[in-house]
């Protein structure tokens, strides 16, 4: 009888052994949830971190590439042009160190095509437009329209002159410098200057195109 009494008094009650259990359910639970919630906190971290990390680089780009149109930007004064026009040449492009003397059409001609001329490219300016760029393109290489094949011989320092209107524009070449193909051409000059632009390709690489900038010395009639 004894026994039993000792046995009784060590034995646990069934309310106690429900406390104990939800208390180990309760803090078994809050580990669980912490951990979870925990995992999604880094997921989320990582998720918004990828976003702004890319934002950034975005940004950056484009940021790059308005930097480099606003470089190469033309902010010349546009001329008024006659309503009427020749096929003819209205001037001459003359560059006596290789012999060149050609000559070039209005740009609004069907003649002004590099298959048949050295052309004025569109968007450029004619000699007499004050901080103007006056930009002309020829073939290179072989064959009778290769206009420019010999442009590769120039140098910083050379002259070249052209003929326009009964004026006669003496210009030095201040920079020449090689582009990638890519249909578009950058034009690197001092906008503070009257320029002559050559543009053809690069000799023996048919891969990039050599671009020559001429700044003007002094005008005179012819």
């Amino acid at each position: 009888m004894q026994r039993k009494q000792e046995y009784n008094k060590k034995r646990i009650s069934p309310s106690v052994v429900a406390i104990i259990g939800s208390i180990l359910t309760l803090t078994g639970g809050f580990f669980i949830s912490y951990n979870y919630i925990q995992s999604k906190k880094v997921v989320a971290y990582d998720y918004m971190a990828n976003i702004f990390y890319k934002s950034n680089k975005e940004n950056k780009e484009v940021a790059a590439q308005i930097s480099e149109t606003t470089e190469t930007r033309e902010e010349t004064p546009v001329e008024e042009e006659s309503d009427t026009y020749t096929d003819e040449y209205i001037g001459y492009l003359i560059i006596p160190k290789i012999n060149l003397q050609k000559g070039f059409v209005d740009k609004r001609s069907s003649e002004n095509d590099v298959e048949k001329n050295i052309m004025i490219v569109e968007g450029s300016n004619y000699p007499d437009v004050e901080k103007g760029n006056f930009i002309i393109a020829g073939h290179s290489g072989t064959g009778w329209k290769a206009f420019f094949n010999d442009l590769y011989q120039l140098t910083t320092g050379d002259t070249a002159y052209v003929t326009y209107k009964g004026k006669k524009y003496t210009y030095t070449i201040t920079n020449i410098y090689k582009q990638q193909k890519t249909g578009k051409i950058a034009i690197y000059r001092n906008y503070d200057k009257t320029t002559l632009t050559l543009v053809t390709c690069t000799n023996n690489d048919d891969t990039t195109q050599t671009v020559y900038i001429a700044e003007l010395q002094s005008v005179e009639a012819e």
